[in-house]
């Protein structure tokens, strides 16, 4: 994709971009995912359900963690899914499996798994998608959620922050904020709306390094941070090199030794079905 010029977004430009940046998306991602992991604390022989799964973590790490256990994925998205089908046969994982559904409607049973865990996937849940997650669990079990901190990041500025700038108006649409969840027992209270009980929610800094130049980055975030596509479509041509440079420029005063180390601040939360 040309620097200068603005991109024309199709209706697959996600998906080639999930696929073209797996890797080192899942590099860039592997703390955020081990942070969850060890908060969630899989146990020998759950039976555990990824939501928002997309590509596929944290249950890949998951299911090679519980061997004698079984994860399901789920996403809304087939094509996502299929590539994390692909990871894990790639890891020779016989206890995983994908679901395509919305997590709004999960399609099990009540009291059906052992955990459930969703990273980055939360923050575009309505109260009926946790409500769905807490009927799913079994009673005196946990679901556990990673979400993003306040907006007000490196990650977030140096890209988003800048593009908004030119763009105005608002960032997001309603219900489409990443880092709804930023300000400190937002998390707990929609857990607790939902009926969850002994919440309990942490922030922490965790690394999010991205291994390659500002470009890349900057590519991939305007393929894969779907919510604020709506914000940079509205920048205008005239106005694009220039939002260009500047993201680039700002995106660059955090590389270091040929990648790009941002860090995330992030908001974990957990609750128990009674």
């Amino acid at each position: 994709m040309s620097t200068s010029n603005k991109p024309d977004w199709g209706s697959s430009y996600r998906l080639i971009a999930a696929d073209k940046w797996k890797a080192k998306s899942a590099a860039m991602g592997r703390d955020v995912t081990e942070t969850l992991v060890e908060y969630a604390q899989p146990r020998a022989g759950m039976r555990i359900l990824d939501l928002a799964s997309g590509t596929g973590e944290p249950a890949i790490s998951l299911a090679s963690l519980v061997p004698d256990g079984h994860v399901t994925a789920l996403d809304l998205s087939a094509e996502l899914l299929e590539i994390a089908a692909e990871r894990a046969r790639e890891r020779k994982l016989t206890n995983f499996v994908t679901k395509q559904a919305d997590a709004h409607q999960i399609p099990f049973p009540d009291d059906s798994f052992d955990l459930i865990t969703s990273r980055f996937g939360v923050m575009f849940f309505q109260t009926k998608a946790l409500q769905e997650a807490r009927r799913v669990l079994k009673p005196g079990f946990r679901a556990c959620f990673l979400a993003w901190g306040p907006f007000e990041q490196p990650f977030w500025m140096s890209m988003m922050g800048v593009a908004h700038k030119y763009a105005g108006g608002e960032r997001t649409a309603p219900g489409q904020d990443p880092c709804r969840y930023g300000q400190p027992g937002s998390l707990s209270a929609a857990l607790r709306e939902a009926g969850f009980q002994q919440i309990e929610e942490e922030t922490k800094t965790v690394s999010w390094t991205w291994p390659g130049p500002a470009e890349e980055i900057w590519e991939q975030a305007q393929a894969m941070s779907t919510p604020f596509l709506p914000m940079i479509k509205r920048i205008p041509a005239e106005k694009w090199e220039q939002m260009n440079r500047e993201v680039l420029q700002t995106v660059g005063r955090y590389a270091a030794g040929g990648s790009i180390k941002f860090g995330a601040v992030v908001v974990l939360a957990s609750g128990i079905k009674a």
